[in-house]
C-alpha cells in the first residue's frame, strides 16, 4: 500500500471514531418535569351542625281548588275502575305535592348522592308518590305492586330517556338520574293516566308537601338563599330568605288556582 493510500485510509478511520463517539457518549435529554395541575377553586367551607339553620312552612292554595278529573280505568280490569287525577290536591286550602327547594344560595359546595334507595310504587295503577325528590345519583327503586304489566317511560328534557316493560311480581327496576331536572315527567305506557315527577337536584335541601301543606328543610349553613316552591300546574314562586347561625325561619308560600 503506498503511503497516499494509507493516509486516505487513515483519515477515514480518524473520522469514523470521531462519529462513534459523538453518538456513543451523546446522553438522553433530561425528562421534563410535569406541569403543575391548574389549581382548583377553594373547596367550600363544611357545614357546621352547631350553626346549621331550618326552615319550615305551609303552602296553601288560595280559592277552590279545581275539580278533580276522573280517571277511567276500566281499560285494564286490574285497575279497578274509577280514580280521581291528582294534578292539584288541596284540602282545607292545604296544597299537597309542592316541591320545595333551594334553588340558590349553597355556593361551590357539592354534596354526595346519598346510598339511602328511594322507593317509586305502583299500586291500584296509580304512582305513589305522585311528587318526588331525590338527589343526583342516587338510585331509585321502582316496584310493580300491582297485578298488571306497567311500563315506565321518563321523559326528561336533560337527562337519558328510557322506557321499560315492568310485568307483575317481576324484580325492581333500579335507576338514577345525572343531572338536576325539576318536574321530570313520567308517565305509563300501558295506562295513559298514569303519571308522576321526579325532582333530581344536587343537595338535601329540598321537601315535598304533605296533605297539610307543610314542609321542613334541616341543616341549612347561614347564608342568603332562593327557595323555590313549584307546582306541576300552579307554576313556581321563588322567596328569598337570609338565615343567621341557628335560625329557625317560617317561610310559607300562596298559589292560586
Amino acid at each position: 500500500m503506498n503511503t497516499k493510500t494509507w493516509m486516505k485510509l487513515c483519515c477515514m478511520l480518524a473520522l469514523l471514531g470521531l462519529v462513534l463517539a459523538g453518538c456513543g457518549n451523546k446522553e438522553p435529554a433530561a425528562e421534563q418535569p410535569a406541569a403543575p395541575a391548574a389549581s382548583s377553586a377553594p373547596a367550600a367551607t363544611p357545614i357546621d351542625p352547631a350553626t346549621a339553620a331550618s326552615i319550615s312552612g305551609t303552602v296553601k292554595l288560595d280559592g277552590a281548588a279545581p275539580k278533580a278529573a276522573m280517571i277511567d280505568m276500566s281499560q285494564d280490569p286490574a285497575c279497578k275502575g274509577m280514580n280521581m287525577a291528582e294534578n292539584v290536591v288541596a284540602g282545607g286550602g292545604n296544597l299537597s305535592n309542592v316541591f320545595v327547594y333551594v334553588k340558590d344560595g349553597l355556593g361551590s359546595r357539592t354534596f354526595d348522592a346519598p346510598t339511602a334507595v328511594i322507593t317509586l310504587d305502583q299500586s291500584g295503577c296509580k304512582y305513589h308518590p305522585h311528587v318526588l325528590g331525590v338527589m343526583t345519583g342516587q338510585t331509585i327503586k321502582i316496584v310493580n305492586s300491582d297485578p298488571t304489566t306497567h311500563n315506565i317511560h321518563p321523559t326528561p328534557k336533560d337527562n337519558r330517556e328510557w322506557n321499560e316493560s315492568q310485568p307483575p311480581s317481576s324484580a325492581p327496576l333500579e335507576k338514577t338520574f345525572a343531572r338536576e331536572e325539576i318536574m321530570l315527567p313520567v308517565k305509563c305506557n300501558q295506562h295513559p293516566w298514569m303519571r308522576m315527577f321526579v325532582n333530581v337536584v344536587k343537595s338535601p335541601f329540598y321537601a315535598v308537601t304533605g296533605p297539610d301543606g307543610k314542609f321542613e328543610i334541616k341543616g341549612l349553613p347561614p347564608g342568603d338563599y332562593t327557595i323555590a316552591f313549584v307546582q306541576e300546574k300552579l307554576g313556581e314562586q321563588d322567596v328569598k330568605v337570609t338565615l343567621a347561625a341557628k335560625d329557625t325561619k317560617t317561610l310559607d308560600a300562596t298559589f292560586k288556582p
